[in-house]
C-alpha cells in the first residue's frame, strides 16, 4: 500500500511575495493551514500598506533581507500575470540567497500517497493530485485542477483552475496550461509552452509553442 504523501509543516512566520490576485488565494490557503503571515511584499510602493484579506504588504522585497533566511519561510504570490519569467526569477533569486520557499497544499485540495513534491509547490482549494505523479518545484497545481496518475509537472509551471491532465502527462519547466484546457494522456507539453483557455490537447506542444482550440494547433 502506498503511504500518504507527507508535506512539510509551515514551522516558520510566512511571508508571501507578491499581492495580487494569486496572493490572496495563497494567504487564504496559508489562513485554513494554521500559519502564521507576516505579510506580504510587492515592488508597486502604492500598495504599501495595503490589506490582503487580513494580511498587510509591508514594502517591496528588500523586506525578506531585515529576516534571516532560517527565521522565516516565503510563499511565491506572482501568479501568471506579467512576464513569465518574473515568478520563476523571485523564487531563484531569493532562494540562491538562502531563503527556504515552503509547499501549500490547501487542505480543500485532494492528494493521493506516493508523490514526489518539490520546493514552494502550491496545490489550491479543490484540485485533484492523483498517485505517481511528480511535482517540480514553485509549481502550480491551481483552483480545481485535476491531475491523473503518473504525471510529471516541472519547475515553475502553472496549471491553471479547471485543467484535467489525463494520466502520464508531462508539463515542462515554465509552461502554462491555460484555464479549463483538457490533455489527453501520455502528451508532452515542452518547456515554456502555453497552452491555451478551453484547448483540447491531443498531440505533444513543443517547447515555447503557443497552441489554442480543439484540437490544439498553434494559432494561424
Amino acid at each position: 500500500m502506498n503511504s500518504p504523501t507527507v508535506v512539510p509543516a509551515i514551522d516558520r512566520p510566512v511571508i508571501v511575495i507578491g499581492a495580487g490576485g494569486h496572493a490572496k488565494v495563497l494567504v487564504a490557503a496559508l489562513r485554513r493551514l494554521n500559519a502564521f503571515v507576516l505579510g506580504l511584499t510587492d515592488c508597486d510602493p502604492a500598495k504599501t500598506g495595503a490589506l490582503v484579506l487580513d494580511a498587510r504588504v509591508l514594502g517591496d522585497d528588500s523586506v525578506v533581507a531585515t529576516y534571516e533566511p532560517g527565521s522565516i519561510r516565503l510563499v511565491n504570490g506572482i501568479g501568471a500575470a506579467g512576464p513569465s519569467c518574473t515568478r520563476r526569477d523571485v523564487f531563484e533569486r531569493l532562494a540562491a540567497r538562502g531563503y527556504c520557499f515552503a509547499s501549500v497544499v490547501d487542505p480543500l485540495a485532494l492528494i493521493a500517497g506516493a508523490l514526489e513534491i518539490g520546493s514552494g509547490v502550491q496545490i489550491l482549494a479543490g484540485a485533484v493530485v492523483q498517485p505517481g505523479t511528480v511535482l517540480g518545484d514553485d509549481c502550480i497545481v491551481n483552483t480545481r485542477a485535476a491531475i491523473d496518475h503518473d504525471c510529471v509537472v516541472g519547475r515553475h509551471a502553472h496549471v491553471a483552475p479547471g485543467v484535467t491532465l489525463s494520466g502520464g502527462v508531462q508539463v515542462g519547466d515554465g509552461a502554462l496550461v491555460g484555464v479549463g484546457a483538457a490533455v489527453i494522456q501520455n502528451i508532452r507539453i515542452g518547456a515554456g509552452a502555453v497552452v491555451g483557455a478551453g484547448a483540447v490537447v491531443i498531440s505533444d506542444v513543443a517547447e515555447n509553442l503557443t497552441v489554442v482550440g480543439s484540437p490544439a494547433r498553434a494559432p494561424g
